[in-house]
């Protein structure tokens, strides 16, 4: 792997979102300075939880930035050689909310774009920024060509697909223009510790549509840690490229959709006819593919 060496300081925006919050205590166990930029959006247990680090993590600063305001995301960057865009809402996804986050990854990719000192965006996207189209059902594979068709997300209002692809295409498109170094990764329904209290909302808009997706083979989830540890990977091989598909499990048995369920409960309720035994056992025929990531993980990067 060609890996850069540690630098002195990155960026997590925002550090207050789920996955946010899980890079920056990586990055933090791995020996960088972090700043924590977190979104005005009301207090929160992450939120509480970050302010509480940094009075005992002489590492980390915290910075209080609206992406709607470019001003404010340029003071947090100051000095920064990175950056990890995460704007997952809090509150869910909503039409207003789209136009919100694509405005958002926009001013986010312009200030990395002035700002001398950063050397890469890590972009934090979704799987369903590549699955959601009329025909998916009948494609052989999805993988890191694929997009979400917007007038389909849109038509099924689909409003975390429709925010998570016109937010990343933004960026890619902003980002090649301004000649700035972009990775992206596009998660799976992040799982893993309380997840079910300290990002509910964003999980539930997620699984709008579940059914069809876990139909088409295209319903995957994924631990938090792991994806907190492809975003720092993807960050230090000088070599990644491109966007990364990145799930543990694909969900298209009776017995893998209880198994997540059960991870989501309370938010999601236990089906009566399951609660003792299972019952049913059709497959459904698997669409997505990560061997990209798998090539990077495992001896490099492939593009």
């Amino acid at each position: 792997m060609n890996q850069e060496k540690p630098t002195s300081c990155c960026c997590v925006l925002d550090a207050s979102t789920y996955v946010g919050f899980w890079i920056l205590k990586k990055l933090l166990t791995r020996g960088y300075s972090v700043r924590a930029a977190i979104r005005k959006n009301g207090e929160s247990i992450l939120e509480e939880k970050i302010r509480n680090m940094q009075a005992t993590e002489e590492r980390l600063v915290v910075y209080d930035v609206d992406v709607l305001d470019y001003q404010s995301i340029l003071v947090s960057l100051n000095n920064c050689n990175a950056v990890f865009c995460c704007l997952d809402n809090p509150e869910g996804y909503d039409e207003m909310e789209v136009d919100l986050e694509v405005r958002g990854a926009i001013n986010v990719v312009e200030a990395c774009a002035r700002t001398e000192s950063i050397d890469k965006i890590v972009f934090s996207s979704s799987l369903t920024a590549a699955i959601w189209t009329d025909n998916i059902g009948t494609q052989k594979d999805v993988d890191e060509k694929s997009w979400s068709d917007l007038d389909f997300c849109l038509k099924k209002k689909l409003w975390h697909a429709l925010a998570k692809t016109q937010s990343e295409k933004a960026a890619w498109a902003l980002a090649m223009d301004r000649m700035v170094n972009m990775v992206s990764v596009n998660p799976g329904l992040t799982v893993g510790p309380s997840v079910t209290q300290h990002n509910p909302r964003p999980t539930m808009s997620f699984l709008k549509g579940a059914a069809q997706m876990y139909e088409n083979g295209v319903l995957a989830y994924v631990d938090v840690e792991f994806v907190a540890d492809v975003h720092i990977r993807v960050f230090e091989d000088t070599s990644a490229c491109g966007r990364y598909f990145c799930f543990n499990q694909i969900v298209n048995t009776e017995e893998e959709a209880l198994k997540l369920v059960e991870i989501l409960s309370p938010l999601i309720p236990m089906p009566p006819r399951y609660e003792k035994d299972m019952q049913g056992s059709e497959v459904y025929e698997e669409r997505l593919r990560n061997n990209k990531l798998n090539k990077l993980v495992e001896a490099g990067s492939a593009c």
